[in-house]
């Protein structure tokens, strides 16, 4: 089912949760909204459902407008956070839980019932567990549970809140394999919210990155990954490192120090932001070198094929804090190029993404 978000917005008393957002999802697509704490995501998906009711704006489903339907009317399946299971219910009870409550005339029979649900508990692998108590099961166990609860009443789409939020690691990454995996062998149009930048980089096809209760950038993993559009999508997906200035020419100059940059879309002058990822930053051994910020070397981790050298900048602290950088480069430049803790470098970016600072629209690379 296509689902069309057209111009939401929501208010909680003063707090702007949502401001004038505009989405289309196809059908079949597995998409995250991915953002930080507080940025909109989950009330955007709450609107959608039917949970919350917008201010201005509409929620189009199948071409049908569903913006003044209740939840029922719009057939959507919600999985929340921490389950909401029924804890005086079976497993087998919960997940017939929304066939039993439909209408007479709607209700499927009781054979047809059980049929169903031991179908879904097959689905997710839990028919063993059908006469047991949500209290008797793990954490990733009930979150199944609550997947195939959604699905039983066949929705159209399927919600899903920070489904794996209150799993612990190892968990959680081997429940979004199995979503994954479910996802492409039923090809239900599926949201989900996360604030997990590695969740949704692993798990959607599509990444609709939120902040401050508007979209910052639509696109696949690679494309959100390798060409972020705005300052924000650079420093929110994935490990970055930083550096503020203002252009001089072809550098970014960073207190007293410069990075070359290519671009002629800046004044001089211009203050920017400058990200380079810890495979595209390199490290110069020679701090005397004529560009580069310098820097530190705090600690040297991994002794294979890749190492993490974690560094501070010798520069003055900004807002009270140092700087903090990451660089991975082959385990054998670490010999090669003579690294030690508390050596004193110099930082270079060989693929360096710079952005206006004052709103983060303008980019080069």
């Amino acid at each position: 089912m296509s689902i069309e978000v057209i111009g939401i917005s929501k208010t909680f008393g003063t707090f702007k949760a949502l401001n004038n957002v505009s989405l289309n999802f196809p059908d079949g697509e597995l998409v995250a909204l991915l953002g930080p704490s507080g940025c909109g995501k989950t009330t955007l998906l709450r609107v959608i459902a039917g949970l919350e009711h917008a201010d201005t704006g509409r929620i189009v489903l199948d071409g049908a407008d569903a913006t003044d339907k209740d939840v029922r009317q719009r057939r959507v399946g919600f999985v929340f956070q921490h389950y909401a299971l029924f804890r005086h219910m079976t497993v087998f009870e919960n997940i017939a839980f929304g066939l039993r409550v439909r209408p007479r005339r709607e209700r499927p029979s009781e054979k047809d019932i059980r049929a169903k649900v031991n179908r879904l508990l097959d689905l997710v692998q839990l028919g063993w567990v059908a006469n047991r108590f949500p209290s008797q099961l793990s954490g990733g166990q009930r979150q199944r549970i609550a997947l195939a609860r959604a699905l039983a009443v066949e929705p159209r789409v399927l919600l899903l809140d920070e489904p794996f939020g209150a799993l612990d690691a190892k968990v959680r990454k081997e429940l979004r394999r199995w979503l994954r995996t479910l996802h492409d062998e039923l090809h239900i149009s599926s949201i989900f919210v996360t604030h997990d930048q590695e969740e949704a980089l692993e798990v959607s096809d599509r990444i609709v990155l939120v902040n401050k209760g508007q979209v910052e950038q639509i696109g696949t993993p690679k494309e959100i990954y390798e060409q972020p559009a705005t300052a924000f999508a650079y420093s929110f997906i994935g490990s970055v490192n930083e550096f503020r200035g203002r252009v001089d020419g072809d550098f970014v100059r960073v207190g007293d120090e410069k990075l070359r940059f290519q671009t002629g879309t800046f004044k001089n002058g211009q203050e920017v932001v400058a990200f380079s990822r810890p495979h595209d930053t390199e490290i110069v051994a020679n701090p005397q070198s004529e560009d580069g910020v310098s820097a530190s070397i705090k600690r040297i981790l991994g002794t294979g094929a890749v190492a993490r050298v974690e560094l501070v900048a010798n520069g003055e602290a900004r807002e009270g804090r140092k700087e903090f950088f990451e660089v991975e480069i082959p385990g054998s430049d670490v010999q090669s190029l003579g690294l030690s803790t508390g050596q004193h470098v110099k930082l270079r970016g060989r693929r360096l993404s710079v952005f206006a600072d004052q709103n983060g629209t303008q980019a080069a690379s």
